[in-house]
C-alpha cells in the first residue's frame, strides 16, 4: 500500500529507489586452507577448530597431520563438555541459567560460570590460553534457542515504546551502500513510528547501551564484568534483509557476536600491519580494497557465535531471505600493559625528580648541536654517550615506579565503568535496599533493625568495593550504587578513618564467606558496629540473616 506521509527515510534522503545490492551468499568453506603470509602470526588453517567440532561438515576433506592433531585434541574436549551443552543448550536455559547462578555463592565462580556458558563448549582454560587477543572463533550450534532470552526484535520494540530512547544517545541509524557508510539520526527520541521505516526502508539499527533498558543484559554484563576484570558493554543489531549496516573496519575491544535471530554473513581478516594487532584505537571505515581477502567467512544462525579479538576487521551483512538481530558483548577496552605504563611512568618520573639528584642535574650546554633529527645521522661520539645517559635513567626509573598505586588508578577506572550488581531475593532482602522499613497506617512500620557484633556479613560481591590511597587519606570506592546508564554518576567513595582500614581489608579478604562483625580488626566493639553500619547502608555488605 502506498504510503501518504513522508517518510523520515525520504526527509534523510539515504539510499537510491534501486535499494541496496543483495548480499552475496557465503561459501560453506569457512577458512581458506591457502596460508597467508605472516601478518600478525595468526595460524589461519586453525581458526575454525571449535567450528569443526561442534558443527561437523558432511563430507570429509583432507587434512594436514598438524591440522589433525588439532582436532584430535578439541574433539575430546567437545565430548567432556557435550552434557553441559546440552543442560544450558535450551529455550529455556538462559533465565533457569541465571537462576541457577544467582544460588552460587562466589561471584567470581558465578562470572566463571556465565562466560563458559557463552563460549559452550569451548573450556574456559583453552579459550583464554589458545584464543584471547589471539585468533577469531566461531561456534555453530544448530540449537537456534541456545541465546533465547538475551534480547529480542520483542524486547527492541518494547524498548521503543516504554523508555526514553534518543537518536545518537542509545540508538543509532546506519546504512552501507555503494562502499558508503552513513549515519541517520534525527534529533530527539527515538519513537516506533520513525524508527520502523528506517528500518523498513533498509537501514540497520544499533542499539548503543541496552543494558539501561534490559533487566536481562544488565544481569548478564554485571557479571560478566567480574569475569574480565574489565568493562562489559553490549550493543545490539537489528539488519533488515539484504541490507548492511557498516563498513569494514576493526575495533579496540574483544568481541562476542551472539546471534540472537535470523542470520548474517560475516567475514573476517587479519590485521593488515603489525601495528594494527591489539590496536589501542578503532580504525575508521576501510573500502573494500583495501583489506585483502578474508580469513573467516560462515553465515552465523539464531544460536551461533563469533568471537575475534580487536584489530581483526569485519563486516556483516543480511542475507535476502531473513533479518538479523544480534548483540555483540565487548570488553577490555584500554586495558592493555601499555594504558597501565602510562599511568606508571610520569608519577614515576615524578618520584624520581624528588628523590634522585640524577634526574635533576642539568642537560649538557651543547646537547643542541648533536642531538635531534637533525643530527640524527651524524657519527658523533656525543650521541652515544648522550643516549647512554637515557638508557641508565630510564632502568633506575623503574626502582621509583608507584605500580600499586598506578594499578588502584585503574581499578578506580573500572569500577566507575562497572554496572551495578543485579541483586538476588535473598541478597535484596539482607540488604539496605530490601529492609522492611516503611510508611504505613499514618506512621513508620518496621524500623530499627539494628546491627550487633554476633551480625555475620559479607561483601556485596567481590570486586564491589576497593581501598585505595591518594597520599593524603584512604578511600573506599564501591559500585553498588552506579548507574545502568554509563558515567552517569560520579565514581562513589568515602574516606576510611585510618583505624578502619585494617578492617576493611579484613572483609574484602574474607569474601566470600560471611564473617561476624566481632571478628573486626577494630580498637573497639563500638567502632566495629559502627564500621558495619556504615557499609550496610552504603550498600557494600549485606547479612547472612534478615535484620
Amino acid at each position: 500500500m502506498e504510503r501518504k506521509h513522508m517518510s523520515a527515510f525520504a526527509l534523510y534522503q539515504t539510499f537510491s529507489s534501486e535499494g541496496p545490492p543483495s548480499a552475496k551468499k557465503p561459501s560453506l568453506q569457512v577458512v581458506s586452507k591457502k596460508k597467508k603470509k605472516k601478518e600478525n602470526g595468526v595460524a589461519v588453517s586453525k581458526i575454525s577448530t571449535f567450528k569443526a567440532q561442534v558443527r561437523p561438515e558432511k563430507k570429509k576433506r583432507k587434512k594436514s597431520s598438524q591440522r589433525q592433531e588439532s582436532l584430535k585434541g578439541t574433539a575430546e574436549v567437545s565430548e567432556q563438555q557435550q552434557q553441559e551443552d546440552e543442560e544450558c543448550g535450551d529455550g529455556e536455559a538462559l533465565d533457569a541459567l541465571l537462576a541457577d547462578l544467582a544460588k552460587v555463592n562466589n561471584s567470581r565462580e558465578r562470572a566463571s560460570k556465565l562466560f563458559q556458558w557463552l563460549i559452550n563448549p569451548i573450556p574456559i582454560k583453552a579459550f583464554f590460553r589458545e584464543t584471547w587477543e589471539k585468533k577469531p572463533i566461531l561456534v555453530q550450534r544448530r540449537n537456534p534457542d541456545f541465546y533465547k532470552g538475551l534480547f529480542s526484535t520483542a524486547e527492541f520494540d518494547r524498548v521503543l515504546r516504554e523508555e526514553d530512547v534518543q537518536y545518537g544517545v542509545n540508538l543509532d541509524v546506519t546504512s552501507y551502500t555503494n562502499g558508503k557508510r552513513e549515519t541517520h539520526n534525527p534529533p530527539g527520541r527515538a519513537l516506533p513510528f520513525t524508527v520502523w521505516d528506517f528500518y523498513e526502508r533498509g537501514c540497520s539499527l544499533r542499539m548503543l547501551n541496552p543494558q539501561a533498558f534490559s533487566s536481562t543484559v544488565w544481569n548478564v554484563l554485571s557479571i560478566l564484568q567480574e569475569q574480565f576484570g574489565s568493562m562489559a558493554g553490549a550493543n545490539v543489531y537489528l539488519t533488515p534483509p539484504g541490507t548492511q549496516g557498516f563498513a569494514p573496519h576493526y575495533d579496540d575491544i574483544e568481541a562476542f557476536v551472539v546471534q540472537l535471530e535470523g542470520k548474517k554473513h560475516w567475514r573476517v581478516y587479519n590485521p593488515r600491519t603489525e601495528d594494527e594487532v591489539l590496536p589501542v584505537l578503532s580504525s575508521p571505515n576501510f573500502d573494500q580494497a583495501d583489506i585483502g581477502k578474508p580469513i573467516l567467512e560462515v553465515v552465523l544462525e539464531a544460536g551461533d557465535l563469533l568471537y575475534f579479538p580487536r584489530g581483526f576487521i569485519h563486516q556483516g551483512d543480511c542475507l535476502p531471505d531473513a533479518h538479523s538481530l544480534h548483540i555483540t558483548i565487548s570488553s577490555y577496552q584500554k586495558n592493555s600493559w601499555g594504558d597501565l605504563l602510562e599511568k606508571v611512568v610520569p608519577a614515576a618520573l615524578e618520584i624520581a625528580m624528588e628523590e634522585d639528584v640524577e634526574f635533576r642535574q642539568g642537560l649538557p650546554l651543547d646537547y643542541l648541536t648533536f642531538m635531534g633529527i637533525q643530527n640524527s645521522d651524524k657519527d658523533d661520539t656525543r650521541r652515544s654517550k648522550f643516549l647512554s645517559r637515557i638508557e641508565t635513567l630510564m632502568k633506575k626509573l623503574v626502582d621509583y615506579a608507584p605500580v600499586d598505586a598506578a594499578v588502584d588508578q585503574k581499578a578506580k577506572d573500572f569500577l566507575h565503568d562497572c554496572l551495578p550488581p543485579v541483586l538476588t531475593p535473598e541478597e535484596l532482602a539482607s540488604s539496605v535496599k530490601g529492609a522492611p522499613v516503611r510508611w504505613e497506617r499514618g506512621r513508620v512500620m518496621d524500623v530499627g533493625g539494628c546491627i550487633t557484633p554476633q551480625t555475620q556479613v559479607r561483601l556485596l560481591r567481590a570486586g564491589c568495593a576497593r581501598l585505595c590511597s591518594d597520599g593524603e587519606g584512604v578511600h573506599l570506592y564501591y559500585t553498588t550504587d552506579n548507574s545502568r546508564v554509563y558515567h552517569k554518576e560520579e565514581l562513589k567513595s568515602f574516606e576510611i578513618n585510618p583505624e578502619h582500614t585494617e578492617a576493611v581489608e579484613f572483609l574484602i579478604h574474607s569474601y566470600p564467606t560471611f564473617v561476624t562483625v566481632g571478628s573486626f580488626p577494630c580498637d573497639s566493639a563500638g567502632d566495629k558496629v559502627v564500621l558495619a553500619e556504615l557499609l550496610f547502608e552504603r550498600g557494600i555488605i549485606h547479612t547472612a540473616e534478615l535484620l
